[in-house]
Formats: C-alpha cells, structure tokens, sequence
C-alpha cells in the first residue's frame, strides 16, 4: 500500500523520512494531488543504473536499424571514423 502524506507533515520530517525505505517511498502531496516522492539513496542510485542501460539499449537498437537500413560498416570503416573524431 502506498505511503501517501500531506507535504504539511514535512514539518515533523524526521518522521516522515522513518517512514521511507528501498521498496517503499513516500509520497507527498500538495492540495490533495501528488507532487513529490521521496525515495531511499540506494533505490534511486539503482533506478540511475536502469535509466542508463535503458538508454544504452535504445542507443544499440538504433544502430541496429541503421545497419540494416543503411548498410553495415566493416570494422576498418569503423576504427577510421573514429580515428577521424579523434583528431579532429
């Protein structure tokens, strides 16, 4: 069940933040809507790492399209492009 509070009970914040561990944030809310969430470091340094392997795979599969599309480039083609941002 979610641990929803008031942004007003922030002025007892220690006890809110009791109330925050990985797997169970808190959210809070202004004028009965939602507006922040507080979560614990270490689930949020492990939602970073997700976010960046998402954009990794996004990235590969791109490429993946663009090999297919346009044609794939041999491992020499591919070590002379970046030889060429290199330098310069």
């Amino acid at each position: 069940m979610p641990n929803i509070k008031p942004i007003s009970d922030l002025r007892n914040y220690s006890a809110v933040l009791q109330d925050v561990t990985v797997g169970s944030p808190v959210y809070l809310t202004r004028n009965g809507r939602g507006c922040y969430a507080i979560i614990d470091i270490a689930e949020y340094e492990e939602f970073q790492k997700e976010k960046a392997a998402l954009r990794l795979m996004c990235e590969l599969e791109r490429g993946r399209k663009s090999g297919e599309e346009n044609g794939w480039l041999s491992d020499i083609e591919v070590r002379k492009r970046f030889e060429e941002r290199l330098n310069g």
